[in-house]
């Protein structure tokens, strides 16, 4: 038996070659995609740890703001913001004011309080809740003072808040007063003729859509919502007529509660205002101590959204019962 020395098969070693390709090609996209697994899961972790200490600072960040003044070894003066509309939901709603003004008063170190207002007016329900919250805490904390500081505006529900105040302070050219009450709205009625369209209303209660845009209005419910708004300006004459003291020029200045409007500089006349000043002078000056600590309620930007959002769906539901309550502003 003799050995014969044959070529290897030219077909064969290409079959394998090929396979150790494919096996090889396989290995390397199969790293490849692993690697690229680890880098989106990498990136996603990253991303998620982010947004967890980003969320973390926002809800953090109004504890650090209320703990500012436990850092501090001397007296001051305590200031709150009232900025913007007043309302529920709103940053000057009623239970933010209230919150940083039982904190102000809490603290010992407090020698004053001064309410800095920049705002058009709103809610009567609001600003009725805080002028009584302030007179209950100056009848507990008969040595903390409590001074209004209108900056650019302080008109309506937001000069009922103020009248609350020991004193009121406001610049030369600040708007000051709008005592009065508004509602409005709109009647589509003739739209809906020219446009031939029908509004079927179901209710139960006789007057119960009397607010309706689409409907005529009858002048009996005219009358009673004329009432209503009357009930509440009378409110928010008394209140500030009890604030304000003798100091108000109203005998002689009956148009005070007509809801015009006068620069600070008219107001000190008219007794509507105590002096000329602003934050700063006050708490130098007035109260005696220029150091300054805010106690406004800082919400996080995820508070305020949500409440936004509440708020919006809320008043859009209103928009189109076609009710609207009675407004300070």
């Amino acid at each position: 038996m003799t050995d014969e020395w044959k070529a290897p098969d030219k077909s064969s070693a290409e079959g394998g070659d090929e396979k150790s390709w494919k096996l090889l090609e396989k290995t390397l996209l199969a790293g490849v995609q692993e690697q690229r697994r680890s880098r989106r899961w990498g990136i996603f972790f990253k991303f998620l740890a982010f947004t967890y200490l980003f969320v973390a600072l926002l809800l953090l960040s109004p504890l650090i703001s209320m703990e500012k003044s436990a850092t501090r070894g001397s007296n001051y003066t305590a200031v709150i913001d009232v900025t913007g509309v007043i309302a529920d939901k709103e940053t000057a709603s009623a239970d933010n004011i209230v919150t940083s003004l039982r904190a102000a008063f809490e603290d010992e170190k407090v020698k004053g309080v001064i309410l800095r207002i920049n705002s058009p007016g709103g809610s009567p329900v609001q600003s009725g809740y805080v002028y009584d919250e302030i007179g209950r805490l100056r009848a507990l904390h008969p040595n903390v003072k409590v001074y209004a500081v209108i900056s650019d505006l302080g008109a309506s529900g937001a000069y009922y808040i103020a009248s609350a105040a020991d004193q009121i302070y406001a610049d030369k050219a600040s708007l000051v007063g709008s005592i009065g009450v508004t509602a409005a709205g709109y009647g589509f009625v003739g739209t809906m003729e020219k446009l031939g369209v029908e509004r079927r209303t179901y209710t139960s209660g006789e007057h119960k859509s009397f607010l309706d845009p689409f409907q005529p209005q009858k002048p009996e419910e005219t009358q009673f919502w004329q009432g209503v708004l009357d009930t509440t300006h009378q409110q928010f004459i008394a209140s500030v007529k009890k604030g304000r003291g003798d100091r108000l020029k109203d005998k002689d200045h009956p148009e005070l509660f007509s809801g015009l409007v006068w620069s600070g500089e008219q107001a000190l006349p008219l007794g509507l205002i105590d002096g000329l000043g602003n934050t700063s002078s006050v708490a130098r000056d007035i109260i005696g101590e220029k150091e300054i600590v805010d106690f406004t309620v800082q919400e996080s930007p995820l508070d305020r959204f949500s409440k936004k959002l509440g708020a919006s769906v809320a008043e859009q539901i209103a928009m189109w019962m076609g009710f609207h309550g009675p407004s300070l502003r």
